[in-house]
């Protein structure tokens, strides 16, 4: 970044701040959380926005705050009613931490989440996004936003070339954030940076025809935006390919409970079993699956093949319906287990994964589709 035009455009922040606010007073959407001063209901919304799409957190958001609309409501919940509720948004660590930290507002802060930024700054799941955003919204407080809407419109802004995913790419973002964000309205001028990344400095053809700052852009200004952000080469994607029983006893399937704390800490699925080389999915789950259950099991036929993505891997699996035929269920790795019936299952915080079968069993076990819900 040359330092002559960065000092050039910092004698320009306010005009660049008036014109952004200008444009974001005009063409702001009009979502839930933006209604409210409310700093719970921003906290969740900004956790919820983390990681997914506006569409998508808004059903979430409108949902978790008519169950819980206070940190006291959601710290006497049980986690299963709170993953429940989360279900299909993923990145469901962002729950427990949520679920965690309000139990800490409640008991430590007399439910009120605290405006002070060391403070909140130690509550579960609150890192440098969560705590800048949620206080600059809720109480004014000049902390600059750096997310990846923010990264892309500075690294246009000012041709920065650090990678915007490379570790240690937030304090550089965040040294010009500082110097660009207005004092006065820390709030708006932190969403608008955000919401003109989201409908005009997109990843892919950007607006620069309409965009409001297009005359003080460096990237626009030569040609470059395309070039803009620049990335680290990402590392190959692992795959994982599992061996997935559905286990029926007299009517009812066996599910177990991931660990709380880990990857889908908390969650409900089938049992699986990594498909070992040089053994059929058949053999896998009559050895390695019964083992990991304590049930003797027989393989019937196979029912259905998954395919999903996680952001550090890949996972496929072939679900196989398997009858039980004797023992009784001890687990090695899961903590807890049900046998249920489909209508039943529909009551469980279950992970997207499982559910891409979910119609193809119903259908195995002659249960029409609308009675899963």
């Amino acid at each position: 970044m040359d330092t002559t035009e960065t000092k050039k455009l910092t004698m320009q922040s306010e005009i660049l701040r008036k014109k952004l606010l200008d444009w974001y007073a005009t063409h702001r959407r009009h979502l839930p959380w933006r209604a409210t001063s409310d700093p719970f209901a921003i906290w969740v919304s900004e956790v919820m926005l983390q990681q997914t799409q506006v569409a998508t957190a808004i059903p979430y958001y409108r949902r978790f705050m008519d169950r819980f609309p206070t940190p006291a409501h959601l710290a006497t919940a049980d986690i299963q009613e709170v993953l429940k509720l989360w279900e299909g948004l993923g990145y469901y660590s962002r729950a427990r931490n949520l679920h965690r930290a309000a139990g800490v507002v409640t008991s430590r802060f007399n439910g009120q989440v605290p405006d002070d930024p060391e403070a909140f700054r130690s509550l579960p799941g609150v890192g440098d996004y969560i705590c800048a955003a949620v206080l600059s919204i809720a109480f004014g407080r000049v902390l600059p936003v750096v997310d990846g809407n923010v990264k892309r419109v500075l690294s246009r802004l000012l041709e920065i070339d650090t990678p915007v995913n490379r570790s240690g790419a937030h304090k550089i973002f965040q040294v010009p954030a500082m110097e660009l964000i207005c004092p006065k309205q820390p709030a708006d001028f932190n969403q608008a940076v955000m919401e003109l990344g989201a409908l005009v400095c997109r990843p892919k053809n950007p607006d620069c025809v309409t965009c409001p700052l297009s005359d003080l852009c460096r990237a626009n200004r030569h040609h470059t935006t395309a070039a803009y952000p620049t990335r680290d080469a990402s590392r190959k994607i692992p795959h994982r390919h599992l061996a997935i029983g559905v286990i029926l006893k007299k009517g009812k399937m066996l599910v177990v409970r991931r660990p709380l704390d880990g990857f889908l800490g908390g969650l409900w699925e089938f049992p699986a079993v990594p498909a070992e080389k040089g053994q059929t999915d058949r053999q896998s789950i009559e050895s390695m699956l019964a083992a990991e259950t304590g049930l003797k099991i027989a393989v019937d036929r196979r029912l259905s093949k998954i395919r999903h993505a996680y952001t550090h891997f890949t996972l496929s699996g072939d679900v196989h319906l398997c009858r039980y035929v004797a023992g009784r269920v001890r687990l090695k790795s899961a903590h807890g287990h049900r046998w249920v019936t489909l209508r039943s299952l529909a009551r469980l915080p279950l992970h997207k994964a499982n559910h891409k079968f979910l119609a193809p069993l119903a259908e195995a076990i002659g249960m029409q589709k609308h009675q899963l819900t």
